[in-house]
């Protein structure tokens, strides 16, 4: 394995090259956009071929794309996956697979850290269904092994989750799936394949909101799933019933940002670090949430799986929701948005940009405190960032 490992292309090789043809159409250096909906045929038994899978191609635009196939072949390389999809969007890649895995009187298990929208549906929507929902603390796995029961047919996690940055030990996490034979989803959009690959770990699936940092320029809605071929195929059957898929020039713009996700991620790493650590020694702050610091609960479990901590800071300020506004206000570099994952640094208090609906009361019992700050770091100087944040934090 580490022989493997050792000739293997490395993340900035990945990222230009990977599941693209070394001779592309036309002679272009770049992947071009197959902009059109349908696919015309030279004969009768050219339509005969491809229904009998004698040949590749491909035929409308609800069932793939050659653009998208390209992106797909990226990711599932950059993932050490089989085979990858690609959707419309990230919430469209978790609802399709999970449609495609869940049927009435089955049963998932998920972790209370996983995305709100991912629990809406797992709790709602399928609920509906006659598909139930476990809700589990993240982190703990005797929990987790004792929600499972003999309908189980999923474990969904994320890691690192949103906001906390709690990491998830694939490992235990896996060790407990197999031994009671359930299949493992992980939303890995947090970490991106450049900090962690958990298809190696032994996940079944990686899902991607490709919005974020797979894209990374704030410009595309998109979502992905990968992992071995007979998984993702059961997807794909269901997405071209569903419809949920991707527009030429989206994918385009996914394979034009993966050819930097390794440098990218490599500098919101380094910048995030740098914040956190500011943040760890400021007086004005409480609770650091970032994996890289000694005082997170999984720093070792992080240390260990994964090659970087990822871009995302969230940090408690000691104050109310009035002060931790002050300090959203005066930052001059991040913008005000939700999302994450860009080349441009964003802030938000979670309390406002997401669960502005609920009460503190609400709030809390979903873990959301009014004065929690979510800070999604870009590639800007890490040093103009934390004098930035220096200054308002004087605010406060």
């Amino acid at each position: 394995m580490a022989d493997e490992k050792a000739t293997s292309p490395g993340p900035s090789t990945q990222s230009v090259h990977a599941g693209e043809p070394r001779v592309q159409p036309l002679n272009s250096l770049t992947t071009p956009i197959s902009q059109t909906s349908t696919y015309s045929f030279a004969d009768t038994q050219e339509l005969r071929d491809h229904f009998e899978r004698r040949i590749e191609r491909d035929e409308y635009g609800r069932y793939g794309n050659p653009t998208q196939r390209v992106a797909e072949k990226k990711l599932a390389a950059l993932d050490t996956a089989e085979d990858g999809l690609l959707f419309s969007s990230g919430m469209a890649a978790i609802t399709t697979t999970l449609f495609a895995m869940l049927s009435r009187g089955t049963h998932v298990v998920v972790t209370d850290d996983a995305y709100r929208r991912t629990r809406q549906f797992l709790n709602q929507t399928l609920g509906r269904y006659g598909v139930e929902a476990s809700t589990v603390p993240a982190g703990d796995y005797q929990r987790i092994e004792e929600a499972v029961r003999p309908n189980t047919r999923v474990i969904f996690s994320e890691s690192p989750t949103n906001p906390y940055n709690r990491i998830v030990d694939l490992e235990k996490l896996v060790e407990i799936a197999q031994r009671r034979r359930v299949k493992t989803v992980i939303d890995s959009t947090f970490a991106t394949p450049v900090n962690q690959r958990p298809i190696e770990f032994g996940i079944d699936l990686v899902i991607h909101s490709a919005t974020k940092y797979l894209g990374g320029h704030n410009d595309l809605l998109a979502g992905a799933v990968v992992g071995s071929a007979p998984l993702i195929a059961g997807i794909r059957d269901l997405q071209g019933v569903t419809g949920a898929v991707p527009d030429p020039f989206a994918a385009y713009l996914l394979i034009r940002g993966l050819k930097t996700l390794a440098l990218r991620v490599a500098r919101q790493n380094e910048n995030a670090e740098r914040l956190a650590a500011f943040l760890d020694a400021h007086p004005k702050v409480g609770t650091v949430h970032y994996p890289s610091l000694k005082s997170h609960p999984e720093y070792e479990i992080a240390a260990r799986q994964m090659s970087g901590f990822g871009g995302v800071v969230s940090f408690e300020v000691e104050g109310d929701i009035d002060a931790v506004s002050r300090l959203v206000d005066a930052c001059e570099i991040p913008r005000i948005a939700p999302s994450l994952g860009g080349v441009e640094s964003l802030i938000e208090q979670p309390a406002l940009m997401s669960f502005y609906e609920l009460t503190t009361a609400e709030r809390l019992e979903v873990g959301i405190k009014d004065n929690l700050v979510r800070y999604s770091v870009g590639v800007e100087d890490g040093a103009d960032l934390v004098t930035d944040l220096e200054q308002a934090l004087k605010k406060v």
